[in-house]
């Protein structure tokens, strides 16, 4: 093998490892992703107690749990099960409308239902008090 070869098996090499990490994106995305789907993975199982819990002070300073699950039962139930989830597109922000200043990822997800072939969810987990990511908004359309 000829050095000339072994250096463009290194330069694609390391443009798709280059790729990958833009693609995946900062580690505060990829934190919240995660975090967005596990809290998801509650509602998706009809565990909306459990999702209010597990929710950001913000979000439990702001709705009551009944009041939370009383909500989210009604707009998810009708939908059936999730076929699909994606991430859409994700964005890391330090302001928010209506919200205190602090560390935000605004994720939407392109999300196929049993009953609703397209929708978006809108899920916004911020860096809570202790330092942890959790869903601090979700909205559905």
């Amino acid at each position: 093998m000829k050095t000339r070869d072994i250096v463009a098996g290194i330069s694609v090499l390391v443009f798709l490892v280059a790729a990958g990490l833009t693609l995946a994106g900062p580690p505060e995305e990829r934190a919240a992703v995660k975090a967005a789907r596990e809290w998801l993975s509650l509602v998706d199982s009809g565990r909306y107690a459990e999702s209010w819990t597990e929710a950001a002070t913000l979000f439990k300073g702001a709705v009551p749990q009944e009041q939370w699950t009383a909500q989210v039962k009604a707009v998810r139930e009708p939908l059936g099960k999730v076929l699909k989830r994606t991430v859409k597109s994700k964005q890391y922000r330090k302001t928010l409308p209506g919200a205190p200043d602090g560390e935000y990822v605004v994720i939407q997800f392109e999300t196929t239902f049993e009953n609703k072939k397209s929708a978006i969810e809108t899920v916004t987990p911020m860096l809570d008090k202790d330092r942890t990511w959790r869903v601090s908004g979700y909205y559905i359309r």
